[in-house]
This record gives structure tokens, C-alpha cells and sequence, in this order.
């Protein structure tokens, strides 16, 4: 979904197995060394992080509890900040000494990960170079009156995965990047762990980007008081560039659902399948709604589709003489 278009272009030029060969091998060797550069640097801030967690949870219940006595002071009792900080920096550092394993095993390139990492890229310059060829065979597989389905299912497929995938890619890269800026520039600590958070929850559909400002925002605020202001004017110039110019141009006609529907798909899959239904629920979502309006346009008659038609069937009724 993500390199295919790299491979097509490239087909224009040279035989297409030359041309998937140099779209996969050159993105997996570039990947392949950010990958593990990245995991290196997010082990030891993770490895910091779990070291330091006693100092920096006093230092945050320390930020906090101004604001939850003034909540107190307004009548709102049963509102624990602090025991609600508590509860996500234990759920932090669980999840994060569950992560130092796989971590280390990628950052030291172990013959595990590099198996694996083998094996998914043979697998897919197969597929892309046999794509045809795979898609003319399940194709024929479909009874013919179900063809124009299949086209449908295929494209709306294509569109809806291909286009929701990248356009995450690059909005959640992007965002990462400017995270990244904001720690190097400033010098916050854990910055590998701020970045990469930044970048993943920016590329989390709808309630992601509400809150992918916040890791740099209070390391900052926690650690470095005096980068607090800075970090805020970063990230936010950052956020509001990712969020009003980029994401709806990488994002057009890739998904195309009203935000209710987005918002709808993206609870549904939360609800069945967790972090990655509330993912993938978005595309699905849109190949659904092509399938709806297919069957709407289909099942319509020709002479009720348009307003004017419609328009000009009143007025015949209403005239009792024919109208176009």
C-alpha cells in the first residue's frame, strides 16, 4: 500500500521487477538503519526514564497539586488528580519495561528481528512484482455476476488502505520530526521517547491529534520550566501546519467520511478490536460507504438521480404534460 506507488512510477522507466526491486530494496535498507538507530536511542530513554520514574512522578504530583486543590476549592471532590497521575505513570511504566525486550532485540539487529524483517520483504516483492497476475486470478475466482463488485472491492481498497496508510505515515513522520526539533533545540530530556510518542499519537485517527503536543510540553514543563513557553509555541506551530495544511492535502480523497462517521468508526473499532480496530476501522469505514453508494446509484432509478429530474417529474405530475 505504501511503496507500490514508488514501484509503478519506477515501471514507467525500467521492467517492473527492476523497478519493485529498487522502490523495497533501497526504502528497506534506509528503514532497516533508522530502525534500529531509533530503537537504540528509545531503549537507553526508556532505560533513563524507568530509572528516574520515582523523581520525575514527585516532580509531576508537585505540578499537579495546585491545580487539583483549586478543583477542591470550586466543589469538585471526587476529582484525584493526583491519584489519576499516579494511575497513568504505573500504567506508563509498565508498558514501557514491557517494550525493553523487543526493544534491545532490535537495536542489537538480533537474528530474530532480522529473520522476520527477511522474510516480509521477500514476501512483499513477490506480491508486487506478481501483483497482476494475483489480482487476474482472484478475480476469476469471483462468478460473474458479482465482477462489478469485485472491481469495486479491489479499488476501494486500494484507495481507501493505500491512501489512509500513507497519508499516516506522513503526518505522523512529520509531526515526529517537529518533536524532534523542539527537544534538540531546547535540550529536553528523554527525547527519543517524546518524539516517537508525538509522531504515534499524531497518526492515531481523531483523538490522537487532540493530544500529540503533549509529550515534549511536560517533559518540559516537569524537567525544564523554562523551556515550557518555547516548547508550547513549537509544537503548536507545528501542530497547526500538520493539522490545516499537510493532513488534508496527503489525506484527499483517501478516506472522504463525514467526521461523525469517523468518529463512529473509529469507537466501533476501539470497541471490537482495540488500538488497532480504532486504526484500520477508518478505511474499512470508507470501503464500506463505497459499497453503500454503489448499491444506492444502482438501485436508484436513472430518472430520480438528479434534482432537475426530479424537478421536472413534479411539475409533469403537477401540469399534467410531459417537462424536461
Amino acid at each position: 500500500f505504501i511503496l507500490e506507488p514508488v514501484a509503478a512510477w519506477l515501471a514507467r522507466f525500467v521492467p517492473r521487477v527492476l523497478a519493485v526491486t529498487i522502490a523495497y530494496g533501497s526504502v528497506a535498507l534506509v528503514a532497516f538503519g533508522l530502525v534500529v538507530v531509533a530503537a537504540s536511542a528509545l531503549f537507553s530513554s526508556i532505560s533513563d526514564f524507568l530509572a528516574n520514574l520515582g523523581q520525575f512522578q514527585q516532580d509531576l504530583l508537585a505540578l499537579v497539586k495546585p491545580i487539583s486543590d483549586w478543583l477542591v476549592s470550586l466543589g469538585f471532590d471526587q476529582v484525584d488528580l493526583t491519584t489519576q497521575v499516579q494511575t497513568i505513570l504505573t500504567t506508563l511504566a509498565g508498558g514501557a519495561q514491557d517494550l525493553l525486550g523487543p526493544l534491545q532485540d532490535v537495536a542489537v539487529a538480533s537474528v530474530g528481528f532480522v529473520g522476520n524483517i527477511l522474510i516480509v520483504f521477500f514476501l512483499a516483492i513477490f506480491i508486487s512484482i506478481d501483483r497482476a497476475a494475483i489480482g487476474s486470478f482472484l478475480l476469476r475466482l469471483v462468478p460473474p455476476a458479482y465482477g462489478g463488485e469485485a472491481h469495486l472491492l479491489t479499488e476501494s481498497v486500494g484507495r481507501s488502505f493505500g491512501g489512509f496508510l500513507r497519508g499516516m505515515v506522513a503526518v505522523g513522520g512529520t509531526y515526529a520530526l517537529v518533536a524532534l526539533l523542539c527537544n534538540l533545540v531546547l535540550g529536553l530530556p528523554y527525547a527519543a521517547i517524546t518524539t516517537i510518542a508525538a509522531g504515534v499519537l499524531m497518526a492515531f485517527p481523531f483523538f490522537g491529534p487532540f493530544v500529540s503536543w503533549s509529550p515534549p510540553v511536560i517533559v518540559a514543563a516537569v524537567l525544564q520550566p523554562d523551556a515550557l513557553i518555547p516548547a508550547i509555541l513549537i509544537m503548536g506551530i507545528g501542530w497547526f501546519v500538520n493539522q490545516n495544511i499537510l493532513q488534508p492535502r496527503v489525506l484527499a480523497g483517501a478516506v472522504g467520511l463525514h467526521p461523525v462517521v469517523v468518529l463512529a468508526s473509529v469507537l466501533i473499532g476501539l470497541k471490537l478490536f482495540g488500538i488497532a480496530g480504532a486504526i484500520f476501522g477508518l478505511p474499512i469505514a470508507a470501503v464500506i460507504s463505497s459499497f453503500f453508494f454503489y448499491f444506492l446509484r444502482r438501485n436508484v432509478r436513472p430518472d430520480e438521480r438528479s434534482v432537475a429530474a426530479r424537478a421536472a417529474q413534479r411539475l409533469s405530475e403537477r401540469e399534467g404534460r410531459p417537462k424536461r
